[in-house]
């Protein structure tokens, strides 16, 4: 168990969340992701402060390390490796599709369905993968080009959660199953606490100064 700052400013909702030996002690989100650049340090700073902590009694940093955001990843992932680099602490990368699906895992409480985060990749794509309820990738994270037919093989015999800022695309696209159960969610950063913990446990760091944002596809810049 370790006392650990949590950071994400992968997808429109920003938020930090410091935790001890698993269970939250701040909590703070920011909707507004053209804020995030600005509120994150503050966030952090506040949730030191109300808990009585300084940087240094931290044992561990975690950052949402993508896919999501090109610049909300960048805002992130900096902050986490300025702040390791800083109080001299090891940083824990979380996958930004896998803490989504811990998330909705421990609100629906369904141990036989598979879990589908989505994220808005643009146009027609999300970024997306596919856990059980021992959070196990069934299909790994990738960039998705939705099609109608897509995950109808494992829809024919499985109950799936859809959820995320992708997935109300993908409802008005698909072909229609009964087994398509399509959820309200919100990301946090207090989903990534089970993730970091086991993380923290058995001694997975990242490399400070190689670590990058799992982006997944290449930034695309449009021609003016």
């Amino acid at each position: 168990m370790a006392t650990i700052l949590h950071i994400d400013t992968a997808t429109t909702v920003g938020s930090v969340c410091l935790s001890k030996d698993g269970a939250v002690l701040q909590l703070l989100e920011n909707p507004e992701q053209r804020e995030q650049a600005a509120s994150i340090t503050l966030f952090i700073q506040q949730a030191l402060r109300q808990a009585g902590l300084r940087g240094q009694d931290l044992d561990a940093i975690a950052v949402s390390a993508g896919p999501g955001s090109y610049t909300g990843l960048r805002i992130g992932v900096a902050t986490a490796k300025g702040l390791c680099y800083t109080w001299q602490k090891p940083l824990i990368g979380i996958s930004t599709l896998q803490l989504m699906a811990q998330g909705a895992i421990q609100q629906q409480q369904d141990q036989e369905a598979l879990y589908c985060p989505m994220i808005d990749a643009r146009r027609m794509e999300v970024f997306t993968a596919l856990y059980n309820a021992r959070l196990e990738a069934v299909l790994p994270g990738e960039a998705l080009i939705l099609s109608p037919d897509n995950f109808q093989e494992w829809l024919s015999t499985h109950r799936i959660y859809f959820f995320g800022d992708g997935s109300s695309k993908w409802e008005n696209f698909m072909e229609k199953s009964v087994n398509a159960r399509f959820i309200p969610y919100q990301i946090s950063a207090a989903h990534m606490i089970p993730l970091a913990e086991e993380s923290y446990a058995g001694g997975r760091f990242e490399d400070v100064a190689y670590f990058a944002p799992h982006y997944l596809k290449a930034f695309y810049h449009p021609v003016k």
